[in-house]
């Protein structure tokens, strides 16, 4: 079963036939939201959103653990994760869509493993490509079927949030080889990775990043949510191609 991770602009997925919603328990706590199970393409498919449905939760405070470990208690074997993003890169404008391959983390503070507690033994996972090398051309693939452009590969830089950054930031960023910048990215990716769940992503441009482009001076919220919709309708295409390639 496929299970979708819905981030800002992404609250419900509209092509999804909800059969189910289901409040699931987990050992870290509360998960984002109730989880909704429904059809697609006659295929299963697992929705929750990230932020709450009526997206309250900000980016630091979200309970990764508990959302991690619900889908893979619900039947999930692989995760898309739909998250938002600032364009570090010239070429990246709002409305783009990239589908990365690299993260660098600069949250702090957040639950970022299952590996903790006294009476745990220490345990490293392998974490050089973050992403699911097949699941991610998967998603590309889904694109090109459906003429939608996206840029293949791109390196993501997790912030803490929930304020935007700098431009000296992102000038430090960029400098550091990232591309795109969020704040949900991780620890989201590494517990994916410890509960042995393929993990992708698609990262919709929402904004030029802090300094860059028409965000120079200062980033613009006044057409966010127009560029937002018309993205997801894209991003919705590419969910529904993907499933038919699984």
């Amino acid at each position: 079963m496929l299970a979708i991770i819905g981030g800002s602009g992404l609250t419900q997925l509209s092509n999804l036939d909800v059969q189910e919603r289901r409040v699931i328990r987990t050992p870290y706590g509360e998960s984002s939201g109730v989880l909704s199970f429904g059809r697609m393409r006659g295929r299963d498919v697992l929705f929750l959103p990230r932020h709450g449905y009526g997206h309250s939760i900000p980016p630091h405070r979200v309970n990764y653990r508990a959302n991690i470990w619900a889908l893979k208690e619900c039947g999930a074997q692989r995760v898309v994760s739909i998250a938002s993003v600032g364009g570090i890169r010239a070429d990246l404008n709002p409305g783009d869509i990239v589908i990365p391959h690299q993260i660098m983390d600069y949250t702090w503070g957040r639950k970022n493993t299952y590996f903790d507690g006294n009476d745990v033994s220490v345990t490293h996972v392998d974490f050089t490509h973050p992403y699911d090398e097949n699941l991610r051309r998967q998603l590309v693939l889904s694109a090109a079927a459906a003429g939608i452009a996206v840029r293949d590969g791109g390196v993501y830089a997790a912030t803490q949030g929930p304020r935007l950054e700098t431009a000296a930031e992102i000038d430090r960023l960029e400098r550091d080889g990232a591309e795109v910048v969020g704040m949900t990215g991780m620890p989201e990716a590494v517990l994916a990775r410890e509960m042995e769940l393929p993990y992708a992503a698609i990262n919709p441009v929402a904004n030029h990043a802090a300094g860059r482009g028409k965000s120079a001076e200062h980033v613009r919220f006044e057409h966010l949510s127009e560029i937002l919709n018309e993205v997801m309708s894209r991003v919705r295409t590419i969910i529904d191609g993907v499933i038919r390639l699984l």
